[in-house]
């Protein structure tokens, strides 16, 4: 089983640094010759900086021995110089370059930035964890400003994101669960980090970063754009995942087509937050989905398992949050919830928690607020039916009216004629 590296988090600023040599790479000679090879197979002629930036790794003392050997081997050619630089110069793939490249793509179809190893990708994630982002009590106000949470599950929230762990949030549909979570989200995005393009174990290739789960951060300073160019800069990741989620996606995805891994939904939200959205739906069983997640959340580590069968360790520093519309009762036994650190029930909005929000709703989308027109749809269609209260009603019932409104040309209004009209088409007795 492959081992992560000991290390600690540190309090100096993570930036990894640019090789200056092969050996420092981490990646022996013969992968990034294969590596080489693909690219000039599937591009044509390149000069050696074209290459640089494709392999993402330096010229000096990396790129030219790599070339050299190419040369040296008689599997590439120079074809013109371009240039007084050495860096400037052509290269064309030889017919014998050709069939070894042929046999690399056999091997693997990756052929984008060169990987770091496992070991360097584990020291990266100890040192941008998850616990240097510290939410304070006004940064919670804040974020959440946009919404109207009870105090008493706002002063949940802050303690549960601050453990960096896991959290339930459980309660009726409607209710703001996922924009609860995302908000949590959003509180992260303000501090970056490091993760590589992608990582190489045992010769295989495994791809972490991607343009929809992460986001690109400018360079802020000198160091930053000095730094191992096989690592970009992004906010901390929140991935979002829902009724896709199975037990084969939380795992090393192989594509037997291209021969790499691509890695999981919680590898790649390593250093932010995974949340699991409508949990209870998913086609797998929520034990069986909670089964796999015990010793992560217990140990802060994953194990993945490459197509041949052996183990890997990888770190597991995610925030998870676990959104649920299910009773926990009806999803997990006790022993499953004790592992998860903090249980936070959103419930249906107090009448005064409704009327803000059915306040702000109105001011959101320009129809004017009236109590008069308020009270008259919780009379009417709120305590005569005994129907429950839940968070989004405001807003479905305005955005009804306002179709309605505008079918009728009539301005919109909290009128009795426009509310008896949205209700009767929004709600559905079942």
């Amino acid at each position: 089983m492959e081992q992560r590296a000991s290390t600690s988090p540190v309090s100096t600023p993570f930036v990894p640094r640019t090789p200056t040599s092969i050996k420092e790479t981490g990646l022996d000679l013969g992968f990034l010759t294969d590596l080489a090879l693909k690219i000039m197979y599937s591009e044509g002629n390149l000069s050696g900086y074209e290459l640089t930036e494709r392999m993402k790794l330096p010229y000096p003392g990396v790129v030219e021995q790599v070339l050299e050997f190419l040369k040296r081997e008689k599997l590439c050619e120079v074809k013109g110089t371009g240039g007084f630089a050495e860096a400037a110069y052509q290269y064309a793939i030889s017919d014998k370059g050709r069939t070894m490249a042929r046999e690399a793509l056999d091997r693997s179809q990756y052929a984008g930035p060169a990987p770091v190893t496992l070991e360097a990708y584990t020291e990266a994630i100890h040192r941008q964890p998850l616990g240097k982002v510290v939410v304070h009590q006004r940064t919670m106000r804040q974020a959440l400003a946009h919404l109207v949470i009870s105090e008493k599950a706002f002063a949940q929230l802050g303690p549960a994101v601050n453990s960096g762990r896991s959290i339930f949030l459980f309660g009726h549909p409607g209710n703001g669960k996922t924009v609860i979570a995302e908000s949590i989200g959003q509180m992260m995005l303000g501090d970056v980090i490091y993760i590589p393009y992608a990582m190489e174990v045992g010769g295989q290739v495994i791809r972490l970063f991607d343009y929809v789960n992460h986001v690109l951060v400018e360079a802020s300073s000198a160091t930053d754009r000095t730094h191992d160019p096989r690592w970009v800069r992004i906010q901390r990741p929140v991935i979002i995942t829902g009724g896709e989620l199975t037990l084969e996606t939380l795992d090393l995805v192989y594509d037997e087509n291209n021969k790499y891994y691509e890695a999981p939904f919680q590898v790649k939200a390593n250093g932010g937050m995974l949340l699991i959205d409508d949990f209870g739906r998913q086609q797998a069983r929520p034990r069986d989905l909670l089964n796999r997640w015990i010793v992560p959340l217990e140990k802060r580590v994953d194990y993945l398992t490459l197509h041949t069968g052996r183990k890997i360790e990888v770190p597991f520093d995610v925030l998870i949050v676990f959104a649920t519309n299910l009773a926990p009762r009806d999803l997990v036994d006790e022993a499953f919830l004790r592992r998860i650190r903090h249980k936070i029930e959103v419930k249906d909005p107090t009448w005064d928690e409704y009327r803000e929000i059915f306040r702000r709703v109105c001011a959101e989308k320009d129809v004017p607020y009236d109590d008069g027109g308020l009270t008259y749809l919780i009379q009417e269609h709120y305590l005569k039916p005994n129907r429950p209260r839940r968070a989004c009603h405001p807003r479905d019932i305005v955005d009804q009216l306002r179709d309605i409104a505008r079918y009728l040309n009539v301005p919109p209004a909290l009128s009795k004629d426009l509310i008896d009209r949205a209700c009767n088409a929004y709600f559905v007795e079942i």
